[in-house]
């Protein structure tokens, strides 16, 4: 019996912890000739090294990456905080994008913050 406690205290202590997700507060999108400029205002409990927003992303409807912002640091003493993605290159038919986050703990989150562009 005393082997299975301990299997069991194991396979607990081995599981990921899990965090609320990076969210997105703001979004100033500004097209600058044939790209664009994306504003993101995050905000999330970082805690340090262990578990941070590190980064997010522009996708299209259908989920295709268009362009990623990596944030290579925690930010826990600023928040909520804004980082820039220049050089974004959309297509012309789209009206619509979608900011995703990803941290440390959790990965790519499916919460997708729809943006109007046109």
């Amino acid at each position: 019996m005393r082997k299975r406690i301990l299997t069991a205290a194991i396979i607990v202590m081995g599981m990921p912890a899990f965090a609320d997700p990076p969210v997105v507060e703001n979004v100033k999108v500004v097209k600058r000739g044939d790209s664009w400029t994306f504003d993101v205002t995050i905000s999330h409990e970082d805690t340090g090294w262990a578990n941070y927003a590190d980064g997010w992303r522009i996708v299209d409807p259908n989920g295709k990456e268009l362009g990623l912002r990596n944030l290579v640091h925690p930010h826990e003493l600023e928040q909520p905080f804004t980082r820039s993605l220049s050089n974004v290159k959309i297509p012309d038919h789209l009206t619509e994008v979608g900011v995703q986050t990803r941290d440390t703990v959790g990965g790519w989150y499916p919460t997708i913050t729809r943006v109007k562009i046109r």
